[in-house]
């Protein structure tokens, strides 16, 4: 064996070295290429469902701050109307003393109109709001869990 065939020998067989090394890092390209496009999917995905999560969030949000504003707005009404004196209220009431001055003993139908105590009235309309807030508070939850969590 002469000189040119043990270089021709030697070429050949680092040619064929590097090509497996090639082939090799052709593979794991191939496979981080295919993971990496894997990742890509499930974020996408990842990334819809939580969009959509936001969405029934807000919606969720709306629906109760909406029925939360209008059953404040209805005690507010119910409170003017109550003021004014168009609805009556029948909680916490005390009767003034009868309007004649007689000395026998008095009646129902002696006494004067029953009216909410001072400190009555302002009570009563804030258990109202703070009982329609709860309530919106805890349907928006369970609304939330159903929605959102048990997803």
């Amino acid at each position: 064996m002469n000189f040119s065939t043990t270089v021709l020998i030697a070429i050949s067989f680092a040619l064929w070295f590097s090509g497996g090394l090639l082939i090799d890092e052709r593979d794991s390209a191939r496979s981080q290429r295919d993971t990496a496009q894997l990742e890509v999917t499930g974020l996408r995905e990842a990334a819809r469902i939580s969009g959509e999560m936001l969405a029934d969030r807000d919606e969720n949000d709306r629906t109760r701050t909406e029925a939360l504003n209008h059953a404040l707005s209805k005690t507010a009404d119910l409170q003017r109307d109550v003021v004014d004196g168009r609805k009556w209220l029948r909680v916490n009431a005390t009767c003034s003393s009868p309007k004649s001055d007689q000395t026998s003993a008095g009646s129902v139908a002696d006494a004067a109109t029953a009216e909410l105590t001072a400190d009555a009235g302002p009570d009563y309309y804030t258990l109202r709001d703070q009982l329609d807030l709860s309530r919106q508070m805890i349907l928006g939850l369970q609304d939330h869990v159903r929605r959102i969590c048990m997803r």
